[in-house]
């Protein structure tokens, strides 16, 4: 059943990656436009409110709707783990304080209207965009972190590796870094498709992007007057947002099982 779940997880999200990914190397020069949202006239998927190619817009609008949401998840871990861990780790009340409660007030406004408050101080681009989301996923993340890590932190072998005189890299990246790798794996999966819809929602909502972007996110929203129509141009792109989120979670799912089930038979043989 895991390897089922793994491998139909696989076929899911391979489709949306590989598009977004090698889409635009195969999607080639455009042509020229015609009558917005028709279908046929050598157009596999029809045309778009402006009459571009349906199909060369979903080669092109992956890219910056998967790597957008990619480099937000790392970067809200990066600086999730180093706060989570030395908030878990600490030995002084004043800095566990320091470090958490600014995250608190982050945590107490809505990610998306966090993201449309900024976006009416500036412009963000892409790269604006990755910012801001990582910003909204950092409070959360490192909460989590800081969870995971006091109860490993409280471990006797983490007061004998403090005794020993272990630096602070050593016993928080080397012990009990490893020791919650578990619960962060299953937190970066459901994270990531958090941080895909997120995304989306912002492109959707013209924020990071231009209004005629080829953009998955953008195109269902500025395609939806003619989804009677003419309903690829909204149909695919959704759906393509939906497999790489679903494939996603499952491919974790099945990874974290797989990771157990490897655990359960290593306990096994160890107590016979």
């Amino acid at each position: 059943m895991r390897n089922g779940r793994f491998a139909f997880g696989v076929v899911i999200v391979a489709v949306p990656l590989v598009l977004a990914l090698l889409g635009p190397v195969f999607a080639g020069e455009p042509g020229p436009r015609t009558v917005s949202f028709t279908l046929g006239d050598g157009h596999w998927l029809g045309t778009d409110f402006v009459g571009r190619d349906v199909w060369r817009q979903v080669l092109h609008g992956g890219r910056p709707v998967v790597l957008t949401a990619l480099a937000a998840t790392a970067l809200s871990y990066l600086v999730a783990l180093p706060v989570g861990l030395a908030a878990a780790l600490t030995r002084h009340r004043g800095l566990e304080e320091l470090l958490m409660r600014p995250l608190d007030v982050l945590l107490a406004v809505p990610s998306l209207l966090l993201i449309l408050l900024a976006a009416t101080v500036f412009s963000p681009g892409a790269v604006g965009l990755a910012l801001l989301v990582a910003l909204v996923n950092v409070p959360d993340a490192a909460r989590l972190v800081r969870a995971a890590a006091a109860e490993v932190a409280a471990r006797p072998a983490v007061e004998a590796l403090r005794m020993q005189g272990e630096t602070w890299w050593r016993t928080a990246v080397g012990y009990v870094g490893r020791s919650i790798l578990r619960t962060l794996a299953a937190d970066a999966g459901i994270r990531l498709t958090g941080v895909l819809y997120l995304v989306a929602t912002a492109a959707f909502l013209g924020v990071g992007v231009a209004p005629d972007a080829a953009d998955w996110a953008v195109m269902v929203d500025r395609n939806r007057t003619g989804l009677f129509v003419q309903p690829w141009a909204v149909v695919v792109p959704a759906l393509l947002i939906v497999a790489l989120t679903t494939g996603t979670n499952l491919l974790f799912d099945a990874a974290l099982d797989q990771s157990g089930a490897v655990r359960g038979r290593t306990a096994k043989e160890a107590r016979r």
